[in-house]
């Protein structure tokens, strides 16, 4: 069976330069893999007549589907529109439905609609019409070919709205695709090379259609097993004994079998097992309540956070005693416990993070240098303390630590 290749373009000169994030590829890449098609190329390109054109041409010539997202507002610098009439050999129209459009938007806000607004029901006459029902710049369905090309709004809100209503449906109706599978083993405490050195057997038995996929990030290392296959059953039956083998093999270090955020894995279990956390956080910032609470629910297992930054905080606040801070400092077991007992007093939760370190570039010393953290967790009739040596700039040690910090919980949760 045929693979089915697609391509991604992003239009914005905010992406090249770093203003905006391009948070769309990444989504409509998982949207495609679950409809069986494989997303090979990504391509950002600026708001330039000749680069928007040359994109269109090697993509449309490399993939059977090229998805295009941005440059469709109502001001000057949005010039996709032109651009794509040009590539397609069209002339603006004025569509009626998406001017309805947009003057229901603008009415059911009750605010006048600007003139220039109107510019965005003007489609090119060779496109299918994508209407959209959450903003006020419609979709357009392009084939040239035996290509198809969709041009939809960057605003992720919009293009999400179009792509599960409109979009996939009709690829998958139009293409007949293989069995695009991925299982994905997260594990932690042993670095890329090490467990490929472990997983070199297993490796060289994978059946032919089954690749594997090293993707370190932040102290987790992610194994993904990919599938593409003509018969489905077949696909999944391979794919479930490679992957049990996997978890097998890698049972020491493994943290979970799906790719899940930590705050997810860690609510999950709290929520299994009838728990409440809270969080003490000093170098982080509280960025690890931020990261549980980002889970949708959360509200049932977490209670809340205090962050300590400074001294006097862990005194008043946790209880942290002052000599202790005095003879160890604050980086140090001996607060750290005191911070985790201190806010599961105060919190009332059945258990706790506590964490406090030097995230840098300054505040190290020889015997405590930058990226010294210690992590406490645990409930109220134990807590285990771990100490780390991050050697990253700040805002990587601190991410690192809350990943470190919630692996810490799920294993005191687990073991």
């Amino acid at each position: 069976m045929q693979k089915i290749f697609a391509s991604l373009i992003t239009i914005g000169d905010e992406l090249l330069i770093g203003q905006t994030i391009d948070t769309n590829s990444a989504w409509m890449a998982q949207e495609l893999n679950d409809a069986g098609i494989w997303v090979q190329r990504r391509v950002a390109v600026g708001d330039d007549r000749a680069a928007i054109l040359r994109a269109l041409a090697e993509e449309g010539a490399a993939s059977h589907i090229v998805l295009i997202t941005g440059g469709l507002g109502p001001t000057a610098d949005d010039i996709t529109k032109p651009v794509l009439c040009e590539y397609f050999g069209a002339k603006l129209v004025l569509n009626e439905a998406a001017l309805e459009n947009v003057k229901h938007i603008f009415s059911r806000h009750g605010v006048a609609m600007p003139e220039r607004n109107t510019e965005q029901a003007m489609v090119p006459d060779t496109a299918a019409i994508i209407q959209n029902g959450r903003g006020t710049a419609p979709g357009m369905w392009f084939e040239k070919n035996g290509t198809i090309y969709v041009s939809m709004p960057g605003v992720p809100h919009e293009m999400k709205g179009m792509m599960t209503g409109h979009v996939v449906p009709q690829l998958r109706q139009r293409f007949t695709t293989p069995a695009l599978l991925h299982h994905t083993l997260i594990t932690s405490g042993q670095g890329e090379s090490f467990v490929a050195d472990r997983l070199k057997d297993f490796e060289a038995g994978l059946p032919a259609h089954i690749r594997l996929a090293y993707l370190p990030s932040y102290g987790l290392l992610k194994l993904r097993l990919t599938t593409f296959a003509a018969d489905q059953a077949a696909a999944e039956a391979d794919m479930n004994a490679a992957f049990t083998q996997l978890k097998t093999i890698l049972a020491d270090i493994s943290v979970a079998g799906r790719d899940e955020p930590m705050g997810v894995i860690v609510g999950d279990l709290l929520k299994a097992r009838g728990l409440t956390l809270g969080t003490a956080e000093s170098c982080t910032g509280g960025k690890i309540a931020s990261q549980v609470t980002a889970v949708a629910g959360s509200s049932a297992y977490f209670k809340g956070s205090v962050v300590s930054y400074a001294n006097e905080t862990k005194m008043n606040l946790l209880g942290v005693q002052a000599a202790t801070l005095e003879q160890y400092g604050a980086v140090s077991e001996e607060t750290v416990r005191e911070m985790a007992e201190g806010a599961l007093k105060v919190l009332h939760t059945d258990c706790v993070i506590a964490v406090s370190g030097i995230m840098g570039p300054d505040g190290g010393s020889p015997e405590k240098p930058v990226g010294t953290v210690w992590i406490a967790a645990g409930g109220k009739n134990s807590i285990r303390t771990t100490r780390y040596h991050f050697r990253y700039d700040r805002e990587r040690n601190t991410d690192m630590t809350c990943v470190a910090a919630l692996n810490e919980l799920r294993k005191w949760l687990e073991y």
